[in-house]
Order: C-alpha cells, then structure tokens, then sequence
C-alpha cells in the first residue's frame, strides 16, 4: 500500500474530539447525567440494605441462637415442603392446561379470560377473601358444610399440615395463570406442520406429545421451573397473609420467619434467617443464568 493512500486514510479518520482532549463529549455527560438517578437508587434502595442487613448478621451468635430455636428447623422442612409438592404439582397442571388453552375455540378464549384473573388481581384482597371463606364460625365453606350435612366443618388454619397444604394450594392458584400462559406460548411457537405429518403417520394424542410437544418444550418448561423456585422462596404472601404462621408459629417459612423476629425485637435474628435462604436462592440463580446463557 502506498504511503499516498495512508495518507488519505488518515486524513479521513475521524477522531472524537472527547478521545483526543481526554475530556467527555457532551454526549457521554448527558448519558453520566441521565443515569445517573438510577445508580443512586440503587445504591440507597438495593445495595444499602443488603449490605446492612449481612452487617447486623455477621455474629455467629445470631446463627446459634437461630439454629437452636426449633421453629426455624421446622420453617426450613415447610419451605422444602413448599417447593417439591407446590412447584411440581404447579408446572404439571400448568402443562396440562396449556394443551387444553391452545385449542382455537371461541369459548376457550373466553374461558382463559377468566382463568388469568387470580394472577392478575392484586394478592391482599384475594387472599385475605380464602382467610375469611375458611373461618371456622362464620365462613362460607363451613356454613355450606353445616346446610349440607348438618355438621360443623373442621377449623381449616388450625392444624398445621393441613394449614400449610392451603397456602400451597393459594399458591399455586395465585402463580398457576402466569405459567400457564408461558407454556401456552411455547405450544404456539411448535410448527403445526409437525402435528399435521404426525397425524398423517396416524399418531395418537400421546404419541404426539411424547416425541413432538415435550421435546420441543423441556428446556422452556425446566427453565420455567428454576424460575418459579426462586420467586416461591420469596413467596411471603401466600402463607403470612393465610395463616400469619400459625398456629403456634408451625407453618412459617423461610420468607416469613424474619417478621416473627422483627416482632420479637430481634433484628439480628431475623436477617440471619433470611441470609439462610442463600445457599437455596445462589445454586438456582446460577444455574438458571447460565441456562440462559446458551
């Protein structure tokens, strides 16, 4: 190449006159400016906390004290209850109805109109509506049991287990709409063409989602399930605003058990409970990031 064209091309470089001064352009500063709100807000609003609250929990006493109490054994075996039966039986259900959302009927749509609603209506009301339905005096279920068969209907929040399988069952009433539609989508992105030489080769309904509809949606529905593992550990509506963890403090879980410390006075406490919930919440983020990263 000739020194000639160098030269040209030299001449035609254009160069940031911020890159040559070693300044900011008024384009970079605008952009420091305009971000600038968000960096605060996350310093005062996300960082702070955290860094607070892992500040107060730095004592291994707070640990030992936490370890020793037998309320939070039990609130690590009901969060582990709430995540294999509600996320699993959750999914499941989820699949299933997504086949039978997908079907292009008038009354479907209507239907799944009505379905999504528990998912988009806020979660105070519609939850505080089951507490009231279930009260063992004057609630709505009992007094129908009471006109059926004559009978007082059993005080629903006052066994344990029976007290945690509801808020499961409230859960997955409250998240089942959103999932479902997800995996409705993934149905929908599956070429029909298949379903159509499928049906052709004589392929039973089964068959078709054995070798056509799973294969096509297991990584979306696995991914799915990490990430409806993450937000149920941080759950704290579906059991505080049912039973408040009662009775006696045995349906807590782990997104409920540092308000019990906060009302005790033990702040300390209350974020080691919380800072336990890490070595489950870490693993799936992980996972579930570099899941995506493919």
């Amino acid at each position: 190449m000739s020194t000639s064209t160098l030269a040209l091309r030299e001449a035609h470089t254009v160069v940031p006159s911020g890159a040559a001064t070693g300044r900011l352009s008024p384009w970079q500063v605008w952009g420091l400016i305009l971000i600038a709100p968000y960096v605060l807000v996350f310093l005062v609003f996300v960082l702070y906390p955290v860094g607070y609250g892992l500040w107060l929990a730095r004592h291994p006493s707070s640990y030992v004290k936490l370890y020793e109490d037998p309320i939070f054994a039990r609130s690590v075996v009901n969060t582990l209850v709430f995540l294999i039966v509600g996320i699993n039986f959750k999914m499941i259900v989820a699949l299933l109805l997504s086949g039978f959302f997908v079907q292009a009927r008038a009354w479907i749509k209507w239907l799944s109109m009505l379905f999504i609603l528990p998912w988009a209506v806020p979660s105070i009301p519609t939850i505080l509506s089951f507490r009231f339905m279930l009260n063992p005096e004057w609630g709505v279920i009992n007094s129908l049991i009471f006109r059926l068969t004559g009978d007082d209907g059993p005080n629903w929040l006052n066994d344990p287990t029976l007290a945690l399988l509801l808020a499961i069952l409230v859960h997955i009433w409250k998240s089942l709409p959103f999932w479902t539609l997800i995996l409705i989508a993934g149905r929908l992105a599956i070429p029909g063409e298949l379903y159509e030489a499928a049906s052709v080769d004589g392929a039973s309904p089964l068959q078709k989602f054995r070798f056509i509809t799973w294969p096509s949606m297991q990584t979306l529905y696995l991914t799915c399930t990490i990430l409806s593992m993450i937000w149920t550990l941080g759950d704290f509506n579906s059991v505080y605003l049912l039973t408040g963890g009662g009775p006696a403090d045995l349906t807590h879980v782990l997104a409920t058990l540092g308000i019990r410390y906060l009302r005790l006075d033990e702040v300390d406490m209350s974020v080691a409970a919380i800072v336990c919930a890490l070595p489950l919440v870490l693993p799936l983020v992980y996972f579930m990031m570099k899941r995506l990263s493919k």
